[in-house]
């Protein structure tokens, strides 16, 4: 699978992964940038995905990958936009 994806879940009791996934989907329109949102909560596999390529057996949602490379979780994302490497953090420069 090739290009930017974003896993994410609409199912979810937790406001914390609400305001994550909401707060990545909102910076990355903002910035125009094009990525797939994958529903990790339609399909367990799409769940065993996302924690193997983060490399964490309880990894939550948000995680971002850019064809088969892992690019981090919310902590990294939001990291890389106060540095101004998101680009380079998404795997896009």
């Amino acid at each position: 699978m090739s290009g930017l994806r974003v896993y994410s879940t609409s199912v979810t009791g937790s406001r914390e992964i609400k305001s994550q996934q909401s707060e990545v989907t909102r910076i990355l329109d903002g910035k125009r940038i094009q990525y797939q949102l994958v529903d990790i909560s339609q399909d367990n596999t799409l769940r065993d995905e996302m924690r193997a390529l983060a490399g964490n057996p309880k990894a939550t949602p948000p995680q971002i990958v850019n064809g088969d490379q892992y690019c981090g979780d919310y902590e990294l994302f939001v990291e890389a936009v106060e540095q101004n490497t998101l680009q380079e953090f998404l795997k896009l420069a």
